[in-house]
């Protein structure tokens, strides 16, 4: 495949249309939106490198329906499909994918099963706690909403949920913070955890928590931290993972083109899943914590 792809960039070949499919969600966050528009715009990249250019396609309530797609993709000879992240469960089992080669930017599809690229939360997270712990925090307390369980088959907090209590349970110098998951959370939920369990450093993909953590007293950075799980939801500059939506949807273009030029079009037997790590990225809300006497202070340092 790398073979091939650096050949086609040599060449400078025009291969073809890729279709770049949305579905239009009025409730979707616009924190969300901004993930999404950074997907699109790393398959347009890699598509023009490759040779192929990209095509923007919505649907949904405000958009197409999936058979009038289906009919445009046919008249355009669009061979390959890329689906865009969805807030609910998508059902594109309507396309006739026997004539498409297909990914998703997400965790997980059922309806139609799809190869997939995301985000390797497991090993993000525990490259986040190593990390943390490197710079001298040993109680780190990780926050996650539950509404997005439906749409990743509870694939979503139970991975980060998984990798924390793993890290945990195989770590007992880092403390027993119980991770806050709830369907509703709000300040008064999160200041009770906060210091009931006295985390030392929050982990969580909503920076309004750091004002949460203000408001119960803590000092971020100066005796407290926040890492921010996914910095392209940030509403302020933090220190966290960069998910490195870019490189998910060059890599699904990778994939997809791959398909298109071996003639591979139609649901293959067997879907794959391939996971990015995160990236981290520094930020004003951790600084190293230096033992000084017996005690635990921060200092400014790099990671």
């Amino acid at each position: 495949m790398s073979s091939m792809m650096s050949g086609l960039k040599r060449t400078g070949i025009y291969r073809g249309e890729i279709a770049v499919v949305s579905t239009d969600e009025s409730d979707r966050p616009v924190k969300a939106k901004c993930f999404r528009q950074r997907l699109r715009d790393g398959a347009h990249l890699r598509a023009e490198e490759l040779g192929f250019t990209a095509q923007d396609f919505s649907v949904g309530s405000g958009g197409l329906n999936i058979k009038r797609l289906d009919a445009i993709l046919k008249a355009r000879g669009i061979r390959g499909v890329m689906i865009l992240p969805v807030w609910r469960e998508p059902d594109l089992a309507k396309l006739d994918w026997r004539t498409y080669a297909g990914v998703y930017t997400d965790y997980l599809i059922e309806r139609t099963a799809l190869h997939t690229i995301c985000a390797d939360f497991y090993r993000s997270m525990l490259y986040v706690l190593k990390h943390a712990g490197a710079m001298g925090f040993r109680r780190p307390g990780l926050f996650l909403d539950k509404p997005v369980e439906e749409r990743l088959h509870f694939c979503w907090s139970n991975r980060w949920a998984s990798a924390f209590l793993g890290f945990q349970s195989e770590s007992a110098a880092y403390g027993d913070v119980p991770p806050l998951i709830e369907e509703s959370l709000d300040q008064n939920c999160f200041n009770s955890w906060f210091r009931r369990h006295r985390p030392d450093v929050v982990l969580g993909h909503r920076t309004e928590a750091i004002d949460w953590m203000k408001a119960a007293g803590a000092k971020v950075p100066e005796t407290h931290a926040f890492i921010s799980l996914n910095i392209a939801l940030k509403d302020r500059p933090c220190a966290g993972l960069d998910l490195q939506p870019e490189l998910l949807a060059a890599t699904g273009v990778e994939l997809l083109t791959a398909q298109i030029l071996s003639n591979r079009c139609g649901l293959e037997e067997v879907s794959s899943a391939t996971m990015i790590p995160g990236r981290w990225e520094d930020g004003p809300t951790l600084k190293r914590r230096i033992a000084v006497c017996g005690l635990e202070q921060s200092s400014q340092g790099a990671s």
